[in-house]
């Protein structure tokens, strides 16, 4: 499992002009499930998407996590990161789990996330064309895997 995450001002998504998740403060994380991510990565993740020190403390560095901040988290699935890239002018998914395993994984993401900071997660809609909008603040970004 894959986790692109940026700390945000502010980020949404929009699937057919309607915004469907949006968060103020806190961290956009793009996910990608690969084939055989089950519940060990889920909670692997949970625990970097919402541990992750990204925030700054009161002297400036990065020493503060999600929990801490009381920012949100805005979960995107996306599959194209688990793509393989290596070789060729086009990505390979056969390293991205099928749709349905997918689609499974990610929920237990969501659900995860969503008992540790209630009411602080909110998502895309899986499998649908989306329009992710975001204000990266720093910029700070990073790449996580669980």
């Amino acid at each position: 499992m894959l986790a692109l995450i940026q700390r945000v001002t502010r980020a949404s998504v929009e699937v057919e002009g309607e915004v469907v998740g949006q968060t103020g403060p806190g961290l956009l994380a793009l996910v990608g499930v690969q084939p055989g991510d089950g519940e060990a990565q889920v909670a692997r993740m949970a625990q970097r998407l919402l541990g992750y020190r990204v925030f700054s403390d009161e002297a400036g560095k990065m020493n503060r996590s999600l929990v801490d901040s009381g920012g949100g988290l805005l979960l995107v699935s996306q599959f194209t990161l688990a793509a393989d890239t290596g070789s060729g002018m086009r990505p390979s998914f056969s390293t991205a789990a099928p749709p349905a395993e997918a689609e499974r994984v990610f929920n237990l993401l969501v659900e995860s996330c969503g008992r540790q900071i209630p009411g602080r997660v909110e998502t895309g809609r899986f499998g649908a064309h989306m329009v992710v909008s975001l204000v990266n603040d720093g910029p700070v970004t990073f790449l996580l895997r669980a």
